[in-house]
C-alpha cells in the first residue's frame, strides 16, 4: 500500500525533539486539542503538504540524523505511522514519537502498539498547561514521560527514561 502523509514540516539538524541532531517531522492531524499547545495549526488533519513515504525518507537520507515525529500527533494515523517508522528502523533510524495517548492507552490498542513497536522512544501523554515547565528536556509538561520502547515491552510495564 502506499501511504501519503500530511506533513506540516520537516525541519532539519534540530537538537530540541530528542538527542543529538535529528530530523523532525510534524505530520497533521490531531484531536486531543491540549489547551496550552504550542502547535494548534497541527490540529487540521488536511493541513500541510501531501508528501510520500519515499518524499521523507529522501530528505532523512540527505540528513542522515535520527528522527523524531510529532505533530499533531502521529498515532491518529497509526497505519501510515507504522509503516513510516518501519522503513526508518530498516535504516537504522533511531525514532522517537511524541503523542498524546498515554503508554497504557497504546499497549491496549493493538493498532497503536504496532505502530510505535520499532520505535526507540516514545514520549507520552497529553500536554497539561498547569504542569508546563520549560526546562524539562523534550517535553512541554511534567505528566509527560519519555518511554523506552523496547525495554518497555521486555518488562511488560512503561520504563521511563530519566532526564
Amino acid at each position: 500500500m502506499s501511504y501519503k502523509y500530511n506533513v506540516l514540516a520537516i525541519i532539519r539538524g534540530t537538537t530540541v525533539d530528542g538527542p543529538g541532531f535529528r530530523t523532525s517531522i510534524y505530520l497533521a492531524g490531531c484531536r486531543h486539542a491540549c489547551p496550552g499547545c504550542h502547535n494548534q495549526q497541527s490540529w487540521n488533519p488536511d493541513g500541510g503538504e501531501i508528501m510520500t513515504a519515499d518524499d521523507i525518507l529522501e530528505v532523512v537520507d540527505e540528513e542522515d540524523f535520527d528522527v523524531t515525529l510529532s505533530g499533531g500527533d502521529p498515532l491518529f494515523n497509526p497505519e501510515s505511522t507504522k509503516h513510516l517508522v518501519d522503513l526508518l528502523a530498516e535504516r537504522g533510524r533511531k525514532v522517537w514519537i511524541y503523542t498524546g495517548f498515554t503508554w497504557e492507552r497504546i499497549v491496549a490498542d493493538d493498532m497503536l502498539m504496532d505502530a510505535v513497536r520499532n520505535a526507540a522512544v516514545v514520549v507520552d501523554g497529553p500536554f497539561i498547561e498547569r504542569l508546563k515547565d520549560p526546562d524539562l528536556p523534550f517535553r512541554g509538561s511534567s505528566n509527560q514521560r519519555l518511554i523506552n520502547v523496547a525495554a518497555s515491552l521486555s518488562a511488560g510495564k512503561a520504563t521511563i527514561i530519566p532526564a
